[in-house]
């Protein structure tokens, strides 16, 4: 299927759709050439195995099954992928992070949830630009907007939303006491051209202002920054990441299609969750995850009930474990 579009005289015409359908068949093939090895390797794995018992080779026996318990774990890896076959699951995302109550300590929790995706990212070989944020008084950041853009990265990612909170010995605590934060992560997809968003103009507050984070001395001076509102869902875009408005406003308008897709999405599947209501309550209610630095060393997903015991490597972005039980819940 995949081949005959790639064959017609337009394909690459529309480049945003075609990005897409290569993204697919890449995906597609690299399944079945997995699978067809894994095939081929448990046979040789197998008769391998038969003449080891013949031999009564006990080191041969041993070798195999360490062979048949990595296969197995690629086998898994490939069902996962599996699951990623939904209309949005081959888009880039966009992730936003807002801090809960609690001032420099959930600011800068904030900004270690950013670092570990954007280390997730570089781990995978994606790309990610920053597209706005807002910085802490003392350190960290109070909300910040990124965009990731790879290979069935919103598919990845899409259940990361939630609250996750933090539990450790406080940087910022003269007396060095355990302090609990909490931050909202909120992902969407950042959808294509082929996707047909309505967006009237007469729902749209746009507000421009001077840009608060880096970008130089021609950022800072000038209303470059670019809010939108949408008045009937109240969903709220920011972009400051450039110097021209126009480009500002453009990326707005980009981001607030994707939220609002995003949100139509969740209306039809019946799981809409108020996205005021997610940043206004950034407490105990709506936990997706704990990191506990201390006084001991776990992070433990609520809804799988998936544990690490080694937080400082998540933090670091190894979170494919948490991303592939978390496809295993979809149902």
């Amino acid at each position: 299927m995949h081949n005959q579009k790639i064959l017609k005289p337009d394909f690459w015409q529309d480049k945003i759709n075609s990005k897409i359908i290569i993204k697919e068949k890449k995906l597609f093939e690299d399944l079945i050439n997995s699978f067809e090895d894994s095939k081929k390797k448990l046979v040789d794995l197998n008769d391998l195995y038969e003449l080891a018992l013949e031999e009564n080779n006990q080191n041969i026996q041993n070798e195999v099954l360490e062979n048949v318990i990595d296969l197995r774990s690629l086998v898994k890896k490939n069902e996962i992928k599996c699951f990623l076959s939904n209309e949005a699951d081959a888009l880039d995302c966009y992730i936003e992070i807002h801090a809960g109550a609690g001032g420099t300590e959930s600011q800068d929790w904030a900004q270690m949830l950013r670092r570990m995706y954007l280390k997730w990212s570089e781990n995978k070989n994606f790309r990610s630009q920053l597209i706005s944020e807002h910085k802490g008084e003392e350190a960290g950041v109070k909300s910040s907007t990124i965009k990731i853009e790879g290979d069935y990265v919103y598919g990845w990612l899409k259940k990361e939303s939630g609250i996750h909170r933090l539990v450790r010995i406080s940087p910022f605590d003269s007396g060095a006491r355990r302090h609990t934060s909490f931050a909202s992560v909120w992902i969407y997809p950042a959808i294509n051209n082929e996707i047909n968003v309505e967006i009237l103009e007469k729902d749209l507050r746009v507000d421009t202002y001077r840009s608060s984070g880096a970008g130089g001395q021609h950022v800072n001076t000038t209303d470059s920054a670019v809010r939108i509102t949408h008045l009937p869902t109240k969903i709220v875009v920011q972009c400051q990441n450039e110097r021209s408005q126009h480009k500002n406003k453009e990326t707005c308008m980009n981001m607030l299609r994707a939220r609002l897709y995003d949100y139509e999405i969740k209306k039809k599947e019946k799981e809409v969750e108020s996205d005021q209501a997610l940043k206004s309550d950034i407490g105990w209610g709506h936990q997706i995850r704990s990191y506990v630095l201390q006084p001991y060393r776990l992070v433990k997903d609520n809804r799988t009930n998936f544990e690490n015991t080694s937080p400082d490597k998540v933090l670091d972005g190894e979170i494919d474990e948490f991303l592939e039980q978390s496809l295993y819940q979809i149902k």
